[in-house]
């Protein structure tokens, strides 16, 4: 069977319309992904762009964001010395000094010597801003004889022990808050048990962070005031004579006052020791029997006469008139 030629005529004209649309939406496709793509690395290139930017940015406001550092955590002491003419009255200038600064007096002991001369020794407490102003004063009050100082440095246990009672109170927080939404008892006693254990090593921290806290904004001086005159351990003069008769004279009061001593401690026993022979001298010896005396020898022709003294001849001889 054949087709009629007009019909094969109109089939041209729709094939060629079919084949036109066709590459026609083939390079709309094309140009699509082609803009895609652009489209694509351009935002690429923008966002690396704008990273790098922001890096740049970031690294510019670096500095200016840079976290403080920790101010040091010292803790200071040192120990003085001084000879003095007076320390009543030097210890009455040095409590001044240091209640002036900000401070107080923490320890104070005061002695007397068997010489007469008077020691005092205290323990002051000053900020540590203000620590070389009083320590320079109190050196003021007589003659030095010894000074020793120290400063340690203990801002890494101060920071470890902040961070310590931050996680530790972190701690107690989150038990405290699973003890509000437990619903058995068992639970209940074990989160008792869990928390005491807690807040007992929250207090200990505590206590440790309080205590580096007080060592470090006050210093610690102690101070020794002696009117007798004080001679350094080290590096000092040759004795003369003068210190030869003082040691000989206080070796000599001091023998003295432990015969002293002894004389009074042995008193008691000498007394009790003399009281039985008292007794037997005048009570017991009184009324014992007398022996008899002895009697002369006697001889058939009666007693024997008494020898007379020869007289001396070269003794004067006595005056008869």
């Amino acid at each position: 069977m054949r087709t009629p030629r007009s019909a094969r005529r109109s089939v041209r004209p729709l094939a060629g319309l079919l084949l036109a649309a066709s590459l026609a939406l083939a390079g709309c496709g094309g140009a699509a992904d082609s803009g895609g793509a652009s489209s694509k690395s351009a935002a690429d290139t923008g966002a690396r762009q704008q990273g790098a930017g922001g890096g740049a940015a970031g690294a510019a406001r670096s500095p200016r964001q840079a976290p403080r550092l920790t101010q040091n955590a010292i803790i200071r002491t040192a120990s003085l010395t001084v000879e003095v003419k007076d320390a009543g009255k030097a210890l009455a200038e040095a409590r001044t000094t240091a209640e002036s600064a900000g401070g107080y007096v923490g320890q104070e002991s005061t002695s007397r010597e068997a010489d007469g001369h008077e020691r005092t020794q205290v323990v002051l407490r000053v900020p540590s801003a203000t620590y070389d102003e009083v320590l320079t004063a109190l050196q003021g009050t007589g003659r030095l004889v010894e000074r020793t100082a120290k400063a340690e440095d203990v801002t890494d246990q101060v920071v470890d022990v902040d961070s310590r009672v931050r996680s530790q109170r972190a701690s107690v927080d989150r038990i405290r808050a699973l003890m509000g939404r437990a619903d058995k008892l068992s639970d209940v006693v074990s989160l008792e048990g869990e928390l005491s254990s807690r807040e007992a090593d929250l207090e200990a921290l505590l206590a440790q962070q309080a205590s580096l806290k007080d060592r470090t904004s006050l210093a610690t001086i102690t101070l020794s005031l002696s009117e007798k005159p004080v001679r350094k351990a080290a590096g000092g003069d040759s004795p003369g004579v003068v210190d030869a008769l003082a040691g000989g004279w206080h070796v000599f009061v001091t023998m003295l006052r432990w015969i002293v001593l002894a004389l009074g401690a042995a008193l008691p026993f000498a007394a009790f020791a003399a009281l039985p022979a008292l007794v037997w001298l005048r009570v017991v010896r009184p009324r014992l029997p007398r022996r008899p005396e002895p009697a002369p020898a006697m001889t058939a022709l009666g007693p024997l006469p008494h020898a007379r003294a020869v007289p001396d001849p070269d003794a004067p001889e006595p005056d008869r008139d």
